[in-house]
């Protein structure tokens, strides 16, 4: 799925809350990576309750509507975690996933937002892509 999305989704709360959600995760991941990573476990132990598959698909949504906005990078990386955040800052959990997307070559380091249970949200799984997880977070 691309990075930027058209569509504007998600409830006020939850385009408030994806907003902030991509600003900490631009400013985290500028950062040396271990601030990152606890920042990501804070968000898991702040977010209490799952997301449901429609809410968490649309706050990432959101989230990647939301990016359309900054004029630097915010792809996957900045999204994903994003997502994680803003998930965090309305009291819900979604996992942030680092690893390998597989699809028809080529074969693409890859981050992404995971329900427990579901699987990627937002992704084309669906069409033959293949997530491979090397750390959840």
């Amino acid at each position: 799925m691309e990075a930027y999305s058209t569509v504007r989704t998600g409830t006020l709360a939850e385009r408030l809350a994806a907003a902030a959600g991509l600003t900490l995760a631009l400013v985290l991941l500028r950062l040396p990576f271990r601030h990152t990573l606890r920042a990501s476990r804070l968000a898991r132990r702040i977010g209490r309750r799952n997301l449901t598959t429609a809410r968490a698909e649309a706050l990432v949504g959101a989230v990647r509507h939301t990016a359309r906005w900054w004029p630097g990078r915010a792809a996957c990386m900045e999204t994903s975690l994003g997502s994680v955040l803003a998930a965090a800052l309305l009291g819900r959990r979604l996992d942030w996933c680092l690893g390998v997307r597989f699809a028809p070559p080529p074969v693409e380091y890859h981050a992404w937002a995971d329900l427990p249970g579901h699987g990627p949200i937002g992704e084309y799984t669906d069409a033959g892509w293949h997530h491979h997880t090397a750390l959840t977070l």
